[in-house]
């Protein structure tokens, strides 16, 4: 049975905290965490970063994260330096925990359901929240970037008792070496055997896919090159952009912070993925990270 709570639970910090990346200073928290959804037991909750100056007249293109971590583990805390850095260009960010093997016993469709149940919450509270419901943005990595593409591609895999007339389908996707085949010939198809066609980005292009932007390592030995380009080159084939960036020699993962080379990756990623949404039209003015060789 799956419940909805719409109530706020934690209200921790004033707006003028989004901006601070100060690693000298106190950790930053998100200004509110909510429970989007209960089910056998388990609240999964989304927090959410606001931009300084936030009106709460206005509404805002939002930009929710999945965590990677093969549907097995991972941490909302991923991408959290991502979701500080676009809260800071004016977005609204959210960082979205979903059921894992580890502590949940589920599988890649019961996460799949979750990220179509976290973004269907966010449409349906968007003017509580102040989420322009058009201008909603999915991105996450690896597992977390499988599930980002196909709660907007994958028709089906809907939670029992949501309403379905809200969609689920971001207006644009931004992919972090992503799961985008699970076919036999794909990744982790021994996860979902014969149903990959309900599960797999690949099998589910159809017209009217998102803009999407895919960030990549050339030594990434769990996603090949080739398997991404044939991605994008369905995406096109059917009318949507599929923008691809490589970075030469970088593995899986290349994009978290944690390590010299790797904060370069982050700094690069995060640079081209707002060069994006500024093509988009959904953040404007100019990017105030550093750009960084890849």
């Amino acid at each position: 049975m799956v419940k909805y709570l719409i109530t706020t639970l934690v209200v921790l910090l004033t707006t003028g905290h989004v901006n601070s990346q100060n690693k000298d200073s106190k950790e930053t928290d998100p200004l509110k965490e909510v429970v989007y959804k209960e089910v056998d037991g388990n609240k999964l909750k989304l927090s959410f970063y606001y931009p300084n100056k936030f009106n709460k007249r206005k509404q805002y293109p939002t930009m929710i994260f999945f965590f990677g971590g093969g549907w097995t583990g991972g941490s909302t805390a991923q991408f959290k330096d991502q979701a500080i850095y676009f809260a800071s260009r004016g977005m609204i960010t959210v960082l979205a925990d979903y059921r894992v093997k580890s502590r949940h016993q589920t599988t890649p469709f019961e996460s799949v359901k979750d990220a179509k149940s976290a973004i269907r919450y966010l449409r349906n509270h968007a003017k509580e929240f102040g989420i322009h419901p058009n201008k909603i943005i999915a991105s996450g990595g690896s597992a977390g970037g499988h599930i980002a593409a196909a709660s907007s591609l994958v028709s089906g895999l809907n939670e029992t008792g949501e309403d379905v007339s809200v969609s689920t389908k971001a207006n644009a996707l931004v992919l972090f070496n992503p799961v985008v085949d699970m076919s036999p010939d794909g990744f982790a198809n021994d996860k979902v055997g014969d149903r990959y066609l309900e599960i797999s980005p690949m099998q589910n292009i159809t017209k009217g896919a998102p803009p999407t932007i895919i960030f990549l390592g050339t030594k990434d030995k769990i996603i090949p090159v080739s398997i991404v380009e044939k991605f994008k080159s369905k995406m096109e084939a059917v009318g949507s952009r599929c923008d691809l960036r490589l970075y030469e020699g970088q593995p899986h993962g290349f994009f978290n912070k944690g390590r010299q080379e790797a904060d370069k990756c982050y700094i690069a990623t995060v640079f081209e993925a707002d060069l994006f949404l500024q093509s988009l039209g959904y953040i404007k003015g100019e990017e105030t990270i550093t750009k960084s060789k890849k």
